[in-house]
Parts: structure tokens; sequence; C-alpha cells
């Protein structure tokens, strides 16, 4: 056994590499957009306890999903009932899915030897589950169960044999059967390249040599991050900010040489309404502005996240008891993480850039393809402007924080998937943003719907209250949807599900400027 640092890092590289590699078959095995142009998904890998090691590209509000859900299947399942070849899946956020029912987390043992060894798993974002409208994202939703099909960490894969009767109900709770098993087998081939990679891996270097590497990943990432935090002002940081609809969040960051600790346990409480996330969720959001303010540019796993502390109250909107729906969870998480670096960057203005756009913006577009009578479900983030900083201007329409490695959907591959004709695709030159570094500008896109039986389900926050600036710096923007009937109605949403369009309908999509940094000279 050589312990060498040589060999711990060529197994922690590859690791890495496995991951990436999870991620690549991933995309270029899926049937829908989401997945195959927008990489709405996530790849990783963790130890046999759930403990991240690697993940592959893609959403890191995704990525964070990952290890919370192995951890809960363990929980759940008794271990003598975990098998070689067996794979589990979930989408529901109180059996270990975290976000909301249309995204499917699945999960592989990977055996060597007979022993566990790690687990390899995924996540990617279907387009129907079922529910009250298409697309599975309904503003109304009272509760869970008017949003889809819910699936409790269950074994889709037997020791290698498909359940054909889960698989069935899957396809029958879908208005998109054919996308969504394509989608679901793409998630499969991802898993069981990542077990075929690991197994080779462990086989080359030895079991023990495999879980010195990991642990040694952890206490690198540690380090990292410790030493990041030492360079964050100390102190006790109360904060609080006002939403759209009027509630009032508030939240407390305290930061000491040894630990960063948030505290939301003065939240509001959970909403009979889809505006909710799961402690894990909202955890998702701690983490990404801890790494973002310790150690941005190195390996994100376990061990990048042992000196953060995270404080809940069960009932509350981040962490939510069932049955609360929480179809757009993604807004909440979002604006907790913008409000916790809100409130960094006015405790260090030079280290932290400006608001950015702070939403996901999802947006729902479904109907039959004029052409092909062929149902189809769109379904998109947007990009939007971003906070300057104190050397330079806010980028221009980029994917949000929360989103990382996504991409827009090529128009050429809008249009002939779903029948659309674009009449505009710019940045927006609404103004906003001044200062010494200026805001970088959102988006202006502009669609003509060409089918019929289409709907729109949108959901944009930070529609009302402005994206903030810093440093004396002046106020960006904010999202919306518009929709101009061709009737001649015009109308303006932030959250809307089921809404009827027509053919000819103009759809238009406006995201915010980023703030502005810094006094004007």
């Amino acid at each position: 056994m050589s312990r060498d640092p040589f060999t711990l890092d060529v197994i922690q590289q590859a690791l890495s590499a496995i991951a990436d590699e999870m991620f690549v078959v991933f995309k270029r095995t899926a049937m829908s957009p989401i997945i195959y142009e927008v990489l709405d998904v996530g790849t990783g890998i963790t130890d046999p306890d759930g403990n991240m090691v690697s993940s592959g590209a893609g959403i890191p509000g995704f990525v964070g999903v990952l290890d919370k859900c192995v951890q809960h299947l363990l929980r759940l399942l008794p271990k003598e009932s975990i098998r070689p070849g067996d794979i589990y899946i979930t989408n529901d956020p109180y059996y270990g899915g975290v976000t909301h029912l249309n995204d499917a987390v699945l999960a592989m043992p990977v055996f060597a030897d007979g022993r566990l060894v790690a687990w390899v798993a995924n996540i990617g974002h279907w387009s129907d589950v079922g529910g009250s409208v298409p697309g599975s994202m309904a503003v109304d939703a009272r509760d869970i169960y008017a949003e889809g099909l819910r699936l409790p960490a269950i074994k889709l894969i037997d020791a290698g044999v498909a359940n054909e009767a889960v698989l069935a109900i899957l396809a029958a709770n879908s208005r998109l059967p054919d996308f969504l098993r394509g989608d679901l087998w793409s998630a499969i081939a991802s898993l069981r390249k990542g077990n075929e990679r690991i197994v080779r891996l462990v086989a080359s270097y030895g079991q023990d040599d495999f879980a010195a590497a990991i642990a040694d990943y952890f206490d690198y990432a540690e380090r990292h991050a410790r030493a990041g935090l030492a360079k964050l002002p100390k102190g006790r940081f109360p904060l609080e900010e006002a939403m759209d609809d009027g509630t009032v969040w508030r939240a407390i960051i305290e930061i000491t040489d040894d630990s960063f600790t948030v505290d939301v346990r003065d939240a509001p409480d959970q909403r009979a309404l889809p505006f909710n996330t799961s402690r894990d969720g909202a955890l998702v959001a701690a983490q990404l502005i801890f790494k973002m303010a310790t150690s941005p540019d190195t390996v994100c796993n376990a061990g990048s996240y042992r000196p953060l502390r995270f404080l809940t109250r069960p009932g509350s909107i981040f962490d939510t008891i069932e049955p609360a729906p929480h179809g757009y969870y993604s807004e909440i998480r979002i604006r907790l993480a913008d409000m916790l670096w809100h409130r960094l960057a006015q405790a260090a203005p030079e280290m932290f850039p400006a608001g950015h756009f702070a939403s996901i913006c999802g947006t729902v577009i479904a109907g039959r393809h004029p052409q092909t009578g062929r149902r189809y479900t769109m379904v998109e983030p947007q990009m939007g402007g971003w906070g300057a900083t104190a050397t330079r201007d806010g980028n221009s329409a980029m994917y949000s924080s929360n989103h990382g490695e996504t991409f827009n959907c090529p128009v050429e591959i809008a249009e002939a998937r779903y029948g659309f004709t674009f009449q505009r695709y710019a940045l927006s030159d609404e103004a906003g943003g001044d200062g010494l570094h200026k805001g970088g500008p959102g988006m202006l896109i502009e669609y003509a719907i060409g089918g019929s039986e289409t709907s729109l389900s949108a959901g944009y926050t930070r529609n009302k209250a402005p994206v903030w600036g810093s440093a004396g710096g002046e106020a960006g923007t904010t999202n919306r949807i518009e929709v101009d009937h061709h009737a001649g109605r015009h109308e303006s949403y932030a959250f809307v599900s089921g809404l009827r369009l027509e053919a000819g309908d103009i759809v238009r999509i406006i995201t915010a400027r980023g703030g502005g940094w810094g006094k004007a000279t």
C-alpha cells in the first residue's frame, strides 16, 4: 500500500474525470433539449456514506442535491437490501429528492469485491410528471399532491433488472412519455458508466488506497475552505429583506475563526403554495455562498463544508413539513442565496460583486408543433445581468449563481422542436445599475407562438424589488415575462401557470440588469 501523494492524486483526479464522463454520457444520450442543450443536470460521486467526493459539470444547485439524496437513501434502506446493479430513483423532496417533482435523482451503489465503496448519482429535469398543468409547475398548487407523480425513493433497477411496473407507472403519468423514457435511460446509462469506471479504478489501486485518497481529498478541500474563512470579516451579521410578495425574510450570518454559521430559524412559515424548499434545498443555498466566499477556485467536496453550520426551523419556508408544495423551490433557494450574498457584500464590498438578477426565470411553454402535431414542452431557465465588482463592470446575460455551467437553447433547435418564430434575441437596454462600475444588462427575447393547445407557466422573482447595488452603486432593474395576444391584449407576469396562448401571440422575456458598484465619478 503506497499512500504516496502521487498515487492519491491520480485516484482523486480519476474520480473527477469519472464524474465528468458521467455528465457527458447523460447530455449526449438524453432526448429533451432541457438536458442535451441547456444541461439542466448534475452528476456526482459520493463515498459509501453519501459524502460528496467529486462532481461533473452542470448546475451547482443540482450537484449539491446528490450527496443529500444518497444520505437519505441510506437512512431509509436496510443495508442488506442494497446490491450490485441496483439503481434507486426519487423525485420527492420528502424522500431525498430535495428540489421538486420535475427533478429525478437516480443513485447507484458501487461494489468492489462484494464491498460498497462508493455511490454514483445524477439528477435531471423531466419536462412533465403529471399534475394540473403541462410542465407540472402550477403556481396555485396547494399541496405536493397537486404537482404530479411522487417517487418516494424506490428501487428502479433490481440487481440489473428493470422494474417494468415502475417504468409503466412513470410513462402513464407523463404527457410526454417518450421523452421521459429517453431521459430516464440516459440517466441510467450515465450511472452505469460511472460504476464501470470506479470498479476499474479500485481494481487498479486497491480498496485501501481508494479510501485513503477520498479521505485525503476531503482534508485538502477543508484546508482551502478554512484558509478562505480566515480572510472573511468576523462577527455577527443580522440581515432582512422584503420579498416581492411583501413578506420579510430574516437571517443571521455569524463568522468566527473556526466556523461560518447561517441561521434562518426566523424565516416565514411554510405556505400552502409552491414557494417553499426542503431543509436540504436551503442548505444548498448556504453551501453555495460559503463556497463562493471561501474557496471558489478549488475542488468542491464534503470537506469544503466542514466549517459550515446551518440552522433552520421545521415548518418554515426553508424547512418544510409534508405536504407543502415545492414547484417553485428554485426561486426560494436563489433568493436566500442572494440575501446572504447581499449581507456579505455589505460587510466586505471589496470582496463581493453587487447583486445579479437572482431568479431562475423558469419558463415552460407546452403545446403541439404546428407542422407535426406532436406534443412538446419547452422548459428553460433564462439569463440575466450580473452585478459590477470593485474592479469591473458586471457580466452581460449570464445564468444565475445557482445555475453554473448552463446554456441557452439555440434558436435553431427551439424553432425546430417547438415551432416558435423568434422575433428578437438581444441584450436589454433598460436603464439602471449605474456606478463607478456598471451592472451588466439582462436579456430581451421575443418569439411568436406557432402551434395549438399552447399554455404558458413561468416563475420570475425579483419582479418588484430591483437588483441591489453595492458600495454606493445604483440598483439594477427587475425581471418579467409579457404576453402580447394577437387580439390586442397585453399582460405582464411574475408567476403564472396554465395561461392559454394562441398562434401569433408574442411572448416577451425581459430579465434584470445587475447592480452597480461604487458611486459614479
